[in-house]
């Protein structure tokens, strides 16, 4: 039969607390790496807004000078608008695909862990249950046999 002792369920649910908060804090690292680079890319899409509202500015003052836009510089603007436009829209949705796959609890074996720690009390109690009910057996077969050599 099986029989786990109570210092050894002590001492496993603190392995695998132990362990947890390991996996856990390296996963954290890892996590906040990643968030940190994400933190970066966002903030160089923010640059690039302003630099897109920028342009967009500057060809409005262009369209507004009185002596008429000059057709390269706007074309300059435009280009470069362009560009940031895409670049805009590639790095945002980078950015939400990354967002839409982080899971940070996707490899966690907490719940296992803790399903077996329970299983295993619940084994416990029944096993002490299955022992009480063979004392008590154990004692009737003893009271019989009394019985049965008294007569």
């Amino acid at each position: 039969m099986f029989h786990f002792s109570t210092s050894s369920s002590i001492s496993v649910l603190n392995s695998v607390v132990f362990i947890t908060c390991l996996d856990s804090s390296t996963q954290n690292t890892m996590d906040s790496q990643s968030q940190n680079t994400s933190l970066q890319r966002l903030q160089n899409v923010e640059k690039r807004i302003v630099r897109v509202l920028e342009l967009a500015g500057g060809v409005m003052d262009e369209m507004a000078n009185p002596s008429g836009p000059r057709k390269e510089l706007i074309n300059n603007h435009c280009s470069e608008f362009m560009q940031l436009i895409k670049d805009i829209q590639v790095t945002l949705r980078e950015e939400i695909k990354s967002a839409c796959e982080y899971r940070p609890f996707e490899n966690c074996d907490y719940v296992p862990r803790i399903s077996n720690e329970i299983c295993c009390k619940k084994l416990e109690y029944v096993i002490s249950q299955f022992d009480d009910m063979k004392r008590t057996i154990e004692g009737y077969h003893a009271a019989a046999l009394d019985h049965m050599a008294l007569d």
